[in-house]
């Protein structure tokens, strides 16, 4: 078996792990995080060209960090959720976790919306909403400062990256 199918299957087994531990608890292990990471590296280093593999490692966390660092600066994810789309990126590499991410914001805005209307806080979403957007266009106010009401909820996001992973690879092979 080529050394990409052993990236492909220790990225399903770390996204869907991942996905029931947020579930279950709203946290991605770290633990998890490193052993997921140093398992990616190590196969990178057996494949054919290694330094090109590395380095798209490489490029794949830096395409991570990049794409969901923003989001956690706004309070809009946990840290769990950055270091995890990190390490799918050291599986995948910069385009293919570019792919991943957008797949994933679109699932995670699927089910922010369904969390909204299922716990019945629309009102509170739309008041937030509104408050963030006065804050944006209020000289001197920032958009998080003036966030600082009440939660409409959290959700966990690494089922999100996990659904985008998903679908990412069915693509792949559908």
């Amino acid at each position: 078996m080529p050394i990409d199918a052993y990236l492909e299957v220790g990225l399903l087994l770390l996204v869907s792990i991942a996905a029931i531990d947020d579930l279950a608890t709203r946290r991605i292990p770290n633990r998890l995080l490193l052993v997921s990471l140093a398992g990616a590296l190590l196969l990178r280093l057996f494949s054919a060209h290694p330094g090109a593999s590395l380095l798209a490692a490489l490029g794949g966390m830096g395409t991570g960090l990049a794409l969901f660092l923003p989001l956690y600066l706004l309070r809009g994810m946990a840290a769990g959720d950055v270091k995890m789309i990190m390490v799918v990126g050291a599986f995948t590499g910069p385009s293919e976790v570019f792919d991943i991410a957008v797949l994933s914001w679109c699932a995670g805005g699927v089910m922010a919306v369904l969390l909204v209307l299922v716990n019945r806080r629309l009102g509170l979403v739309v008041g937030n909403l509104a408050r963030m957007l006065r804050g944006a266009m209020t000289p001197g106010m920032g958009i998080v400062a003036s966030a600082a009401q009440p939660s409409a909820g959290s959700m966990p996001y690494g089922l999100a990256i996990a659904a985008g992973t998903i679908v990412f690879l069915v693509r792949q092979y559908g």
